[in-house]
């Protein structure tokens, strides 16, 4: 697999018995350590920017391939995508680098990841930073998620589950849903990878239909021929993206959705029932049609679980870190100095 370009990514591998994670790495090991952690379907150079701003402000900053994903290990069996996994394989990575508590910083799927570590091992966090998906403590799942859904959009009778109707599709039609995304990586990876529109604000998302439209891409069952936007992903590092899910799929990446069970009985052996006590900040996508918290309650659960939460809002879409990279490292730096991290 090619390494990450240009620069001052350099790429690392760290194997245990268990698992081998790879991730990218810049900045002096005698920094304070900054740790990025993707979500779906992303991979660790999805934070080249924010990396290369941190670095600059004197971090030792690491992005990690999440297992499943990119250059890291590819556990065959869908129950291996446990979040309890994915916070064991942080763990053994924060060792190797040396233990010290880090900043943890995650997007999507990478936020449920951060959050929970954070939860059961507070003493790895300085602090969090949480993008495009709140913390939930009693566990990221449909359970904990659908009763949280704005019903002023998506009334219960037409979207019983909401917005999250896609995420109910991978639980009753998965290996559709796989193939579906597998039938051209390229432009699955372009058409999901889109900017944050501010028309689409209280609409009704495309997400919320695809159980009746009989998948992701309906009847086509691929996505359509799309081209990457430049703007979110250096055209080499999303070249990058697309071997990676050429290479294995996207049913690694897809089974993440399948652990809801475990993962709500994970969260609840958290101490002190997951409330977090280290500074947390939440960056918000306003046009975000799956996981805003503006006017509605899915930032509830995460507000009363964290001692000193702080809240920034942006206009983008779900892909925050790559649509406004210049102001999410502002809002992080800010944050970083206000709570003198």
């Amino acid at each position: 697999m090619p390494s990450a370009s240009a620069s001052t990514l350099v790429s690392h591998t760290v194997s245990t018995p268990r698992h081998t994670t790879h991730y990218l790495e810049s900045g002096a090991a005698d920094r304070p350590l900054v740790i990025f952690v993707h979500g779906w379907p992303g991979i660790g150079l999805l934070w080249r920017a924010q990396m290369d701003a941190f670095t600059a402000d004197g971090w030792r900053c690491v992005a990690t391939d999440l297992r499943g994903y990119g250059q890291s290990a590819v556990p065959v069996a869908n129950d291996a995508y446990t979040i309890e996994a994915a916070v064991t394989d942080m763990a053994e990575l924060h060792d190797h680098l040396g233990g010290q508590p880090a900043i943890w910083v995650g997007h999507d799927w990478g936020s449920v990841v951060v959050g929970n570590l954070a939860a059961h091992h507070p003493h790895r966090s300085r602090g969090v930073v949480l993008t495009s998906l709140a913390y939930q403590p009693d566990g990221h799942a449909m359970r904990t998620l659908i009763p949280l859904v704005d019903r002023t959009i998506y009334p219960v009778s037409e979207y019983p589950d909401g917005q999250w109707d896609y995420y109910r599709y991978y639980t009753t039609h998965f290996e559709s849903a796989v193939a579906d995304l597998d039938a051209d990586p390229r432009s699955s990876l372009a058409s999901i990878f889109r900017p944050g529109d501010p028309a689409d604000v209280r609409k009704v998302s495309p997400n919320a239909r695809v159980s009746r439209n009989g998948g992701r891409f309906g009847s086509t069952h691929h996505a359509p021929p799309t081209e990457p936007d430049p703007n979110l992903w250096p055209p080499a590092d999303f070249d990058l993206l697309v071997k990676t899910f050429e290479a294995h799929g996207f049913r690694p990446s897809c089974a993440w959705y399948l652990n809801d069970d475990a993962n709500l009985a994970y969260a609840r052996t958290a101490p002190d029932g997951g409330r977090l006590s280290q500074p947390v900040l939440f960056v918000n996508g306003d046009f975000d049609q799956i996981c805003s918290i503006t006017g509605n309650r899915q930032g509830d659960p995460m507000r009363a679980s964290c001692t000193a939460l702080a809240e920034v809002s942006m206009p983008a879409g779900h892909w925050l870190p790559l649509e406004r990279k210049a102001e999410h490292v502002q809002a992080i730096r800010s944050w970083l100095r206000n709570e003198h991290l």
